[in-house]
């Protein structure tokens, strides 16, 4: 290969990108849009659920056990009703979440020691954010209740009442539970992903379209040193979209980065050679624009959205689904950004994954450069 023939397609790639303000902007405006957007809108942190409550009982000990909702910083408490049409119209018009029912006899139940029942109405269509809003509820009942019996026992001069239990959680690595801190690296992975492949699949689709392909053909160029022309350019944009996404992730965001700067840097660039190559791959097989834009969003976005461990748990899918996102390279890209985000490891613990992306980038590259030798043939 000739290093001035490389550097060639190069220049006139970084020409073409440079008058062509949509492909620029595609490289550098759109991950950073999306990391604002995906960065303040996706979130997995459910706080301040609204809620009504239907106090029957309006006695100090009803009072009391409304104030653990209202004092939380995980409830808001929008309004007292007085029947269930009114928790049926704030439900449906999407008021509330949730609807707390105090009884009449709460406070006589309470002072006798008898089971006392407590409503609590809760709108489901959001499954996940139904369940930890039930789990909130549960807590805040179970504190007032151990401030019950704890009053009861030193009410009737029993001495101290000591739990058979005593669990002390830890939380490693997010201990304030913020989903940002790994929904952030995740999209740095999805981000480059996309945009790579996108970048370089427009590439070869565009010379068969505007017939410049038969003059590239002609001449000497091999087929080796225009994929690696072509891919320098937008290999040198794609890092440059990942030092904005670190720069944004740790100044804008707040995510911690507790592991080796160099080893993110390093991996992002073997990641990167195999979207970019994945691109290229497209762009061969498409000759469209079009086409080549559609099948790398499907090829891309989707697997690296939905199959990388991103948003949704791995271990939780099906077991044929778990066996698919072994070949989606994002997978191992996440769960590394993620390790060297959150829990600062190296490649003593993440070698398995970065081996196999450097085999995936590697295949990937040598797949494009034999697709393009059968096509020029």
């Amino acid at each position: 290969m000739s290093s001035s023939r490389i550097w060639t397609v190069s220049r006139k790639e970084i020409l073409h990108i440079l008058r062509d303000p949509q492909s620029l902007g595609m490289g550098i405006a759109i991950p950073i849009l999306l990391l604002l957007l995906f960065g303040y809108a996706l979130t997995l942190d459910v706080d301040q659920v609204p809620l009504v409550v239907w106090d029957q009982s309006q006695s100090h000990e009803s009072r009391a056990f409304i104030s653990r909702f209202d004092g939380s910083q995980y409830f808001s408490l929008r309004r007292y009703v007085r029947h269930y049409q009114e928790i049926e119209r704030a439900i449906d018009s999407g008021e509330v979440l949730m609807a707390l029912i105090i009884p009449v006899d709460f406070s006589r139940r309470l002072d006798s020691g008898r089971e006392t029942i407590v409503q609590l109405i809760v709108e489901g269509s959001d499954s996940n954010t139904a369940t930890i809003a039930i789990g909130y509820a549960q807590a805040a009942t179970r504190t007032y209740t151990q401030d019950i019996a704890l009053r009861e026992v030193r009410r009737l001069g029993r001495g101290t009442l000591h739990p058979p239990l005593d669990v002390r959680s830890r939380i490693w690595f997010n201990a304030d539970l913020e989903s940002k801190n790994y929904i952030v690296p995740g999209l740095i992975a999805v981000i480059m992903m996309v945009i790579a492949a996108l970048l370089t699949s427009l590439t070869i689709a565009r010379e068969w379209e505007s017939g410049t392909m038969e003059q590239v053909i002609s001449t000497p160029l091999k087929g080796q040193e225009l994929i690696l022309g072509k891919l320098l350019p937008y290999f040198a944009i794609g890092m440059l979209d990942v030092v904005l996404a670190v720069f944004m992730g740790e100044f804008l965001f707040g995510v911690p980065l507790r592991g080796n700067v160099a080893l993110l840097f390093g991996m992002a660039a073997v990641f990167l050679t195999g979207a970019l190559s994945l691109g290229m791959v497209i762009s061969i097989a498409a000759k469209s624009q079009l086409l080549a834009s559609q099948l790398a969003m499907v090829l891309t976005f989707l697997p690296a959205f939905l199959l990388s461990g991103f948003m949704y748990d791995i271990s939780n899918m099906p077991n044929v689904v778990q066996v698919i996102t072994y070949i989606i390279p994002a997978r191992y890209f996440v769960t590394i950004l993620k390790g060297i985000y959150l829990k600062g490891i190296g490649l003593e613990i993440l070698a398995l994954e970065a081996a196999l992306l450097a085999i995936f980038g590697f295949l990937v590259l040598l797949f494009a450069n034999l697709t393009f030798k059968k096509k020029i043939m």
